[in-house]
């Protein structure tokens, strides 16, 4: 069993900046993959970011390019996701995922096995 936790929601306006933070803990496999789903106000769930913890895959929503980072965290056990340019469109709550192995569909929510509570991000104008 692997256990995540976020942190670092909050409320900004439009054109700032967070940095989500999620640390796994119980059975971590260095083979895992972490990232980040998203989910907005009557909206389906949507991958945001998704890296290889030991590797070089990362994947990024399109909505999400060039504003949003997923830093590499070598052999350790805390993604991060930091969220630059800020729009209104990315209020939502924000989950940490996990799985093990890089998934055929990384933005399938389907691959992946552990999920956090999630954190709220609020962009306002």
């Amino acid at each position: 069993q692997v256990q995540l936790v976020e942190s670092g929601g909050g409320s900004v306006q439009v054109g700032g900046a967070l940095r989500l933070s999620c640390a796994a803990s119980g059975q971590f496999d260095i083979r895992n993959v972490m990232g980040w789903f998203r989910q907005a106000p009557g909206k389906e769930r949507e991958g945001v970011a998704v890296i290889q913890i030991v590797g070089s895959r990362i994947f990024y929503a399109d909505s999400v390019k060039g504003r949003f980072t997923i830093p590499q965290v070598n052999f350790g056990n805390t993604v991060y996701l930091q969220m630059n340019s800020l729009k209104p469109e990315d209020t939502g709550v924000y989950y940490c995922v996990a799985t093990t192995g890089w998934p055929f569909r990384p933005h399938d929510e389907n691959a992946y096995r552990y999920w956090g509570q999630g954190t709220q991000v609020t962009v306002s104008s």
